[in-house]
């Protein structure tokens, strides 16, 4: 198993931030966009690697045609620990709810620590209650007429696209695609990140700061230069 446990230690924004040193991706993608909710803020970060689903509380075409079990065989096919990720197809989104106190103890005993979905939760005291993480879009009363439309392929959410096996990180800023080949030198990538913040920041608290004294603080900040790093 992967060690993830460096990014239950930093917060999603810190470890994007890190990210960017490794210049492997524009640094406007990669997580998803703001106006999710987060079930549990108070919380450090989880990590895991997605498990994709497809649910529909509307199209009653396929109501009834996957037995979730086939879905759960996918979950338990992605190495752990695994984090859910559920598209809902509907018009309007949550019409149906996917998530409550059934499912989320049903994913937790199979190795899932948290779901991001642009879906609906419910039963959020007892979801909360047994540590279960989500990211979510909407608040619903009724399953309604929810099911596996469909599982194991890139899902949409909000516009970014996650692949079964995408290593997420979750937290109450939101959710985060952390390439895995960053994974050894990441902590080392926050320590240098943070050996750039700290000057502007201590001098900001100094009680002596000037305008001048911070502009020139910020562009050595952004000026560092490229980091490559400790082989």
């Amino acid at each position: 198993m992967i060690d993830l446990s460096v990014l239950t230690r930093y917060s999603t924004p810190t470890v994007a931030n890190a990210i960017e040193l490794f210049e492997l991706r524009p640094r406007d993608q990669g997580f998803l966009k703001p106006g999710f909710l987060c079930l549990r803020p108070d919380v450090q970060p989880v990590a895991g690697f997605a498990a994709t689903c497809l649910v529909s509380g509307n199209n009653l075409h396929t109501y009834g045609r996957r037995d979730v079990a086939e879905y759960w065989e996918h979950l338990e096919s992605i190495p752990g620990p695994r984090i859910s990720v559920v598209q809902d197809l509907d018009p309007y989104p949550g019409s149906g709810c996917f998530w409550g106190e059934v499912n989320a103890n049903v994913h937790l005993a199979l190795g899932c620590v948290a779901t991001v979905t642009d879906g609906a939760v419910r039963d959020l005291p007892e979801m909360r209650a047994v540590g279960f993480q989500a990211l979510y879009r909407h608040v619903a009363v009724s399953h309604g007429y929810i099911h596996v439309a469909g599982f194991g392929n890139p899902v949409n959410i909000g516009g970014v696209i996650i692949s079964p096996g995408d290593l997420i990180q979750v937290d109450q800023h939101g959710a985060l695609i952390v390439p895995v080949e960053t994974l050894p030198h990441l902590e080392e990538a926050v320590r240098e990140i943070e050996r750039r913040e700290r000057p502007v920041i201590d001098y900001a608290r100094s009680g002596s700061a000037t305008r001048q004294g911070l502009a020139e603080r910020m562009a050595r900040m952004k000026n560092a230069g490229p980091w490559r790093p400790v082989a």
